[in-house]
């Protein structure tokens, strides 16, 4: 456990050091990560050289005065400036045993490389001959010299490092000379000349001399550095606030460059690739630390088994330095038992001896990180509950798709929204039919379209991704390519696609259809030729940390699925039964969609009925599947919801292909599409208003669900209870009208089967005065016996946004901070959220026990899914591939709530 120290108002520098040390791991948010575990480190008694830190309070005022130092703060620099001198017998610019200090940054998130170090500070013309005196090494001094003027330069000063790279390899290259290592002395004071005389060339004033003004001006520029556009790009990615600010660490140096008994290195207690229990790291004789990540020169492993699987000849830190090895490995397991958590190390080697520089929780990957969990937890070094916590959930998501190797070369042609996860590389085309025909010949297609409509179905079902122009993250596109599993990127705004023309412009680079392009779903990247992919890998701690999740989660989990293969896949996921079976995807099949096109061509009740005869065996089919598959698990099944013009031809050559199927004229056809045609369709002539105009589709969707569920009880031995979903009701009379008609339906079936059917007739609640009149929907007998909120129209119509359309508005609100995130993605608490709120209290008020879920897209994100579980809803419903994702975020918010009382 952590060390506890007290804060102390108004302080603003802490000091860290072996038998004096202020802070502790505790005071991260004050000290940042980095200052409050050297803290820590130092409190445990580990080798730490001296140093203090200046508060994430004082990075705040920096900003808050306009970038100036707050007064005061000089003083209380300089007295502990002094302490850090007598703890190491040094004194900071003194010319005969000067102190040489590191200035490092230090967020309370890690962020590494993102901001500025600058190390061996304190040196001049004169301290140099001092170092030199102190340690008896001239070359030594003088290569830290000529390394501080150049980081300084760069960090404080502004000079492009390139001059100095520049300056040293023409150096190098006149000398016959191949490494940094074989400069002398002598060698080092003439580069030094160089790079003295290029900052004067480039600011016009030599290079500062003055002790005093080298420390304020890298304190200055740590400060600077939190603002550089690296780490903002940083913060967006990562969600890290602006207002936390970093901390800057003063600390006495000590060198990895005095020949061949000192190194430095970095190290992970654990690989944090696949979170295997062993050393992994890298490490360089007499170097120091940027040496190491900047590939100046090769590093060697730390052990002598990393040695011999890489074929490396140089020795391993192991078998160089074996004292030094086996104290850095006791420290290790150390820091890990004290932190329990795999750690990130820096440390150094001075002369045969170890100094610690760094240590925090290791950046790792999602497999590393599961399988870290895991391992720690069955070690009994964490418990189980720790363990669910410790995993992101939106991390899974990833797990389960293929994605582009991380060391892959690739060229990014554009970025868009990254709607459903996973990377897939294939041809382009511009056609669904084009993208099923290709599949069927064994090729990958990737199905490129401005946007995607619900007649591009088979095309999306065939191709391996699916790139459009337009639409967010919870468009056409998005939601049904994150319910097949495949990727998908929209709202990719730079693309141009001349679909006719058969061309796909980016950034003025034209592909034709026939041209191979990579799309990243889990990044919005779109990438031009073939990338090298990985492929998805799901470990026995995948299996385990999931049951652990279904331990501790109250939430239930089903998926949306309209398939059988959607349905088998979310049941290896987990999932819980079926929330939403949307059934409009299932009459766009070839086989089916003539039949659901005379349908809606016929202008009498009787050729309806007609065409509907034809389309009823096939329903009956396709929920048999599903209610087979689910074996007695729920199964919710959306009676029809889109507007009837989605379902029909719209250019003329397809009306032509059409008309002359149904045996009619294409003017007569093109003139049904006019009539069905709507300016605003999301909220016109669908759902429950299409079914009281036309009863008889919901009498024979009614009629296939019970009749399936008759045969699938039959067939599996297995108690089928469907639930049935009338979509878009506002007022009590709609849904009794088409209650009724299901009734009758289901009344038939049982006379004719002599089977006695139970079922459940429900409400999808997606618009807010169906939320605002929950009591009336529900109340009494013949009322709604349950809710599913349909949370992507819900948002829509509650904040006023087309989700297809909201891409510019949405970037713009968030660049604004209106959203904090994209209320498609993650719901809007304050708004929406209180209607989900209002809805289930008013609905429960009439009806306890009225089983209430959600169906939209944020039946997958994590946040949603807390707000689900503290609303006390019954269940959540999402894609297949994000069942693991709401099982694991279900089951962190009731480990969260439980902490909390």
């Amino acid at each position: 456990m952590a060390t506890t120290q007290a804060t102390t108002p108004g302080k603003r520098v802490y000091r860290f050091a072996a038998g004096d040390t202020e802070g502790s791991a505790e005071m991260r948010d004050l000290l940042g990560g980095k200052g409050a575990n050297l803290a820590e480190m130092a409190n445990l008694g580990l080798p730490v050289p001296s140093g203090f830190t200046i508060t994430t309070e004082v990075c705040t005022t920096y900003y808050e005065n306009g970038e100036e130092l707050p007064e005061g703060l000089r003083s209380e620099v300089e007295a502990a400036m002094e302490k850090v001198g007598a703890a190491v017998g040094a004194k900071f610019g003194d010319e005969e045993n000067p102190l040489l200090v590191s200035v490092r940054s230090g967020s309370r998130a890690s962020m590494p490389g993102m901001m500025d170090t600058i190390l061996n500070l304190g040196l001049n013309d004169t301290t140099v001959a001092g170092l030199v005196k102190r340690a008896g090494d001239e070359r030594f001094a003088y290569d830290s010299y000529r390394r501080f003027i150049q980081m300084y330069s760069d960090v404080v000063l502004g000079v492009d490092h390139g001059i100095f790279e520049d300056l040293l390899d023409n150096y190098k290259n006149l000398n016959a000379v191949s490494f940094d290592t074989e400069l002398k002395a002598d060698d080092w004071k003439d580069i030094i000349d160089q790079y003295k005389d290029a900052v004067e060339n480039a600011l016009k004033r030599p290079f500062p001399q003055d002790t005093g003004e080298q420390l304020w001006g890298a304190i200055g520029a740590v400060f600077g550095s939190w603002q550089t556009h690296r780490a903002q790009t940083y913060r967006k990615i990562n969600q890290i606030p602006d207002w936390w600010g970093t901390a800057v660490n003063v600390q006495a140096m000590v060198f990895g460059n005095m020949g061949e008994t000192s190194a430095t290195g970095v190290a992970f207690t654990r690989n944090p690739s696949t979170g295997v229990k062993e050393i992994y790291g890298e490490y360089l004789v007499n170097a120091q630390g940027e040496d190491v990540v900047a590939g100046i020169r090769t590093p060697q492993p730390l052990t002598e088994r990393a040695r011999t699987e890489a074929g490396e000849t140089l020795p391993s830190l192991e078998a160089l330095m074996p004292d030094a090895f086996k104290e850095l490995v006791e420290i290790f397991n150390r820091l890990e038992l004290h932190y329990r958590d795999m750690q990130d190390i820096e440390f150094t080697i001075q002369d045969g001896r170890l100094y610690m520089l760094q240590t925090r929780a290791g950046k790792r990957t999602t497999e590393a990180g599961l399988s870290i969990a895991v391992d720690m937890a069955d070690e009994g070094l964490i418990t189980k509950e720790e363990a669910v916590l410790r995993v992101d959930p939106a991390g899974i998501d990833q797990l389960l798709h293929p994605r582009i190797d991380e060391n892959a070369e690739k060229t990014v042609l554009t970025v868009g929204l990254p709607a459903s996860p996973g990377a897939a590389a294939g041809t382009i085309v511009f056609f669904a039919d084009e993208a099923e025909q290709l599949k069927s010949q064994g090729k990958s297609v990737i199905l490129v379209r401005t946007e995607t409509s619900p007649e591009d179905i088979h095309g999306m079902h065939a191709a391996a991704g699916i790139l459009t122009a337009r639409g967010g993250m919870t468009s056409h596109a998005a939601v049904v390519a994150r319910g097949m599993g495949r990727p998908c990127v929209s709202g990719a705004g730079a693309l141009r696609i001349d679909a006719k023309a058969g061309t796909l412009t980016i950034a003025g680079k034209v592909f034709k259809a026939g041209d191979i392009i990579t799309i990243d779903g889990t990044t919005g990247q779109v990438l031009e030729g073939r990338a090298k992919m990985r492929q998805p890998e799901m470990s026995g701690a995948f299996g385990k940390l999931m049951g652990w999740a279904d331990e501790f989660r109250a939430l239930g989990v089903r998926a949306n699925a309209d398939s059988g293969r959607d349905a088998q896949q979310a049941r290896e996921f987990g999932a819980e039964g079926i929330g939403l079976c949307r059934t409009e995807h299932m009459f766009f099949e070839a086989d089916r969609i003539l039949a659901m096109r005379e349908m809606i061509c016929s202008e009498t009740e009787a050729g309806r009925r007609s065409a509907l005869a034809k389309i009823l065996p096939m329903q009956r089919a396709d929920f048999e599947d599903l209610f087979e598959i689910m074996a007695g698990l729920p199964v919710t099944i959306r009676l029809l919801d889109p507007p009837l013009h989605e379902f029909l031809p719209h250019e003329d050559k397809e009306i032509a292909q059409v008309a002359e199927a149904l045996r009619m004229e294409p003017d007569k056809l093109k003139e049904r599409v006019t009539e069905l045609g709507e300016f605003n369709p999301m909220l016109g002539f669908r759902g429950c208003r299409l079914a009281i105009r036309y009863p008889e589709i919901t009498e024979m969707q009614a009629r296939a669900i019970f009749e399936a569920a008759v045969n699938a009880a039959r067939n599996s031995g297995k108690p089928v209870r469907p639930e049935v979903m009338i979509p878009l009701v506002i007022y009590r009379k709609e849904f009794d009208i088409l209650a009724e008609v299901i009734r009758q339906a289901a009344s038939a079936v049982e006379k004719e089967s002599g089977e006695k059917l139970t079922y459940d007739i429900g409400t999808m609640v997606e618009l807010p005065r169906c939320a605002l009149k929950a009591d009336e929907i529900a109340e009494g007998d013949l009322g709604a016996e349950f809710f599913s909120f349909g949370t992507n129209d819900l948002t829509q119509t509650c904040l006023g946004l087309s989700r297809d359309d909201a891409g510019p508005i949405l970037q713009t609100y968030i660049e604004k901070k209106i959203f904090e995130v994209d209320p498609f993605i993650s719901i809007d608490v304050s708004g929406v959220g209180e209607l989900v709120e209002i809805g289930t209290e008013r609905g429960r008020r009439v009806k306890p026990g009225l089983k209430i879920g959600i169906c939209g897209e944020h039946g997958g994100d994590a946040e949603s899914v807390a707000f689900c579980h503290h609303t006390k809803l019954d269940y959540v419903s999402c894609s297949p591939y994000r069942v693991p994702v709401a099982r694991l975020a279900a089951a962190q918010a009731a480990l969260r709530e439980r902490s909390l009382n």
